[in-house]
């Protein structure tokens, strides 16, 4: 069954040099462009990440300091992919917990202007979870009944996530076949910030998920303890956070003034 789209959706995968999304970089991306007319376009890059890559994680995907030494940067390489992705939604598999906001974070660091409002994100693991409760090969190996050869090569598990997708619609007659829907469906929690620090209510109010003010309106901490915003835009907090909370800060200020 081919996707019922609206307009096109990018499914894409991140070998990274760890799971810290403040701190660590991507080593290879790739991404299926998949248009509403059925088009695909595949792009994959390996990526110098300017940070070492820990032995373990190499273990894992099997990509070396040496194989990424003349590789470009993301910074080089971030014009290129912001292009491809600019007016799509995005898909992947555990993107909205990892892969979204890491990328949102090389985007930034390159000076993008990463905006992501109006973007729907289909998290093919969520769907998965909730359907049958499992990882990308068994869920390559359940819904196509194929083995997922060279997993953790960034081009066979974007391949497999966009594969896997249409299985699970083609399976499943609950799941409508469109972005919207599968959409709503993967997301398990509203973030405003990706990262999942800032939460929205069910009136869309932005509140914290952490620390002494956790479950308070980011609003009212913004008034009431001044110094708290201030600590997380100096501390280790991903970029995109900061970049909410800055909007937070002037949306309040801009009311202010009316």
């Amino acid at each position: 069954m081919n996707l019922n789209l609206s307009k096109p959706i990018c499914f894409f995968d991140l070998e990274t040099t760890g799971i810290n999304i403040s701190k660590d970089r991507i080593v290879e991306i790739s991404i299926l462009k998949v248009y509403p007319n059925q088009k695909q376009e595949s792009f994959t890059w390996l990526v110098n990440p300017q940070i070492n890559i820990p032995d373990e994680v190499v273990q894992i995907h099997g990509i070396s300091n040496e194989k990424v030494k003349n590789s470009p940067t993301f910074k080089d390489l971030s014009k290129q992919i912001h292009q491809i992705i600019s007016g799509s939604d995005l898909a992947g598999f555990n993107s909205n917990k990892f892969d979204i906001p890491l990328l949102a974070e090389e985007m930034l660091r390159s000076d993008i202007n990463f905006n992501l409002e109006g973007t729907r994100f289909v998290d093919i693991q969520t769907i998965f979870h909730k359907m049958e409760k499992r990882n990308l090969s068994a869920a390559y190996k359940f819904y196509c009944n194929k083995n997922l050869e060279d997993a953790h090569s960034a081009k066979a598990d974007t391949l497999a996530t966009y594969e896997v997708l249409k299985a699970q619609i083609d399976k499943y007659d609950s799941l409508e076949n469109n972005t919207a829907f599968l959409s709503e469906f993967s997301t398990r929690n509203k973030f405003a910030d990706l990262a999942g620090f800032i939460h929205l209510d069910n009136d869309n109010n932005e509140y914290f998920s952490f620390g002494k003010h956790k479950g308070k309106l980011v609003r009212e901490v913004l008034e009431n303890d001044s110094g708290y915003f201030n600590w997380i835009l100096n501390a280790d907090f991903p970029l995109y956070t900061k970049r909410v909370l800055k909007s937070i800060k002037l949306s309040k200020l801009n009311n202010k003034l009316l």
